[in-house]
């Protein structure tokens, strides 16, 4: 694929068709990965975002329980 390399202000940028930005997820960011002569452009991703949001919500419905024990039965702590 070939793009064209455009001005911005006193810079200069590519310009990426919406199809690539949905296609690899690119959304605000992304990192350049710069190797043997290639520019690597790699999707920044937050894999956690919103992650508190989730939990308060779990918190308030009563959904935040443990799913096992923290300690098992048969566990012996004398061997510690």
């Amino acid at each position: 694929m070939e793009a064209s390399v455009i001005r911005i202000g006193n810079s200069k940028g590519l310009r990426l068709s919406k199809a690539v930005l949905d296609q690899y997820n690119i959304k605000d960011k992304v990192e350049l990965i710069l190797e043997k002569g290639y520019i690597i452009i790699k999707p920044v991703s937050v894999p956690r975002k919103n992650w508190d949001r989730s939990f308060k919500k779990m918190r308030e419905r009563n959904e935040d329980q443990l799913l096992m024990n923290d300690v098992f039965d048969e566990e012996s702590f004398d061997q510690w």
